[in-house]
């Protein structure tokens, strides 16, 4: 049998009591802990050594070059850390991708500088595609919103207005715009007539006035471009409205992301605002005072009244595209150009500055004679 648990008198023992009576001293550092074989525990691995550099200069750079390499790679995860970041903020205000739509805008820079630069004669398949594309995105923006516009007789007529203001006299051009207005509208008139799927008469009226519209808008203003390349030097006046008017954009885009808090049309376009259009004063008068001293060869304030000419249908340009856009109900005309949206998102104040430019150059062209 077990002995009892406890002590002389019956009573249970305390716990300190039980320890204390397990060890034969009383003291709780008797319990020692198991030996241990020393010769069973492997050898500590050596150190190593540190390198020489003095006596190997090879090594040294081999290090040196390593080290900055490291460093190297540090910064550019930081700073693309950075960039990413920044980019976040700007796409998630201005609703665009920055890096994208840098890559995209020197690209077609690069296209429209080379062809203006070396042979003028090569902008003019870059208009005609620009033109017929236009066409194909607005005719195509405006039947997702219901409105009845044909396709073919558009880009039929657009390129014959587009040849016109390279190829033909100034009023023959006229004439082919009011040809191609006329036929548009016949068309659309003759197209209901034969459908009779009982759309109203209110509804025919819209779709031939937004036909004739689309014709006016993008391929006769292309024309005037070409009207403008074809006198002479005109490849450096259209070189100038072009980069004026990209300088507008990006004056106007830079100083709104930066400090931006007016709203300049919020019913029109929300993200505008008043600082942007500061920006877009400052970069035009520049960019129009540089082309005419260093470009044109006009006086300073030809260049003054140039740039803020553009300025001024460039603004319109891009505030009437906003409006068209938010009378159909879309954001982008179209995602042709990522970080851009549509080809009209980007040409639409280019579109409109070719007027200036093309009176500018017959009021103001005897100065690049005379000087």
């Amino acid at each position: 049998m077990n002995e009892p648990i406890g002590d002389a008198e019956g009573q249970p023992l305390t716990r300190r009591t039980a320890r204390d009576a397990a060890t034969p001293d009383g003291d709780a550092a008797a319990v020692r802990a198991p030996d241990v074989d020393e010769a069973a525990i492997p050898p500590r691995p050596p150190l190593p050594k540190p390198v020489d550099f003095s006596s190997d200069p090879a090594a040294a750079v081999r290090e040196q070059f390593r080290q900055a390499r490291g460093d190297f790679e540090s910064h550019v995860t930081q700073a693309r850390e950075h960039l990413d970041q920044a980019n976040e903020r700007i796409k998630a205000r201005t609703g665009r991708d920055l890096i994208l739509a840098i890559v995209v805008g020197l690209a077609f820079g690069a296209v429209l500088l080379g062809s203006l630069l070396f042979l003028k004669e090569l902008f003019i398949p870059i208009a005609l595609a620009i033109a017929v594309l236009g066409i194909f995105e607005f005719t195509r923006a405006l039947r997702a919103a219901g409105r009845r516009v044909d396709i073919v007789p558009q880009i039929a007529c657009g390129v014959l207005l587009v040849l016109a203001g390279y190829f033909a006299p100034p009023w023959l051009s006229w004439v082919a715009l009011l040809f191609a207005v006329s036929f548009i509208v016949v068309w659309r008139l003759l197209a209901q007539m034969i459908a009779k799927d009982g759309r109203t008469y209110g509804d025919v009226l819209a779709d031939a006035v937004v036909g004739g519209f689309v014709q006016i808008y993008v391929p006769f203003l292309a024309s005037l471009a070409l009207m403008l390349l074809r006198q002479e030097g005109g490849q450096w006046w259209v070189l100038g409205f072009i980069a004026v008017a990209v300088a507008t954009d990006t004056g106007a885009y830079a100083a709104g992301v930066a400090i931006g808090k007016h709203p300049m049309a919020p019913r029109i376009s929300p993200k505008k605002t008043w600082e942007g259009f500061g920006g877009a004063v400052v970069a035009a008068v520049a960019a129009g005072v540089l082309l005419a001293l260093y470009l044109l060869e006009l006086p300073w304030w030809a260049g003054v009244l140039f740039g803020l000419s553009i300025l001024l249908t460039a603004t319109l340009g891009d505030l009437g595209e906003s409006m068209i856009k938010r009378d159909i109900g879309i954001k982008d005309m179209s995602s042709w150009l990522p970080g851009h949206g549509g080809l009209l998102d980007r040409i639409d104040s280019i579109l409109l500055s070719t007027v200036p430019a093309l009176t500018f150059y017959f009021l103001l062209s005897p100065w690049a004679v005379l000087v």
